[in-house]
């Protein structure tokens, strides 16, 4: 595996830890980190009261690379909402189960929850 690869991953390892911590003082329960599928990955699993909550988590370092809760574009929207539905199977949940998805977004240091940041879509 290239360093840079197996670096990244770290760091994102380092800030998806860093939202969970940050996500249980706001209340919520978390489930399970990096949720992966045939079709994807979904960073955090979290219960919010009573939704289900699939939380993507981006990090960047300055404004040069964008803005972090911008980067969950409609291409990355489709692959949670697959994965979502992969989890809700695996799990058994049913359809009177409410499920929202949140983007959690840390520049400098700062951590940005957007709840319901997205509908679902295929």
């Amino acid at each position: 595996m290239r360093y840079d690869i197996m670096n990244n991953r770290k760091i994102g390892s380092v800030y998806e830890q860093a939202a969970g911590y940050y996500l249980e003082q706001q209340g919520y329960e978390i489930l399970q980190y990096n949720y992966r599928c045939h079709a994807g990955e979904i960073d955090i699993v979290a219960r919010d009261g009573s939704y289900i909550v699939f939380c993507e988590v981006k990090y960047r370092k300055g404004r040069g690379t964008g803005n972090a809760l911008d980067a969950v574009n409609e291409k990355k929207q489709r692959v949670l909402c697959r994965c979502a539905l992969f989890y809700i199977m695996e799990h058994n949940l049913g359809e009177n189960q409410a499920y929202r998805f949140d983007v959690v977004g840390i520049e400098k240091n700062r951590i940005n929850v957007i709840q319901n940041a997205f509908a679902f879509h295929s």
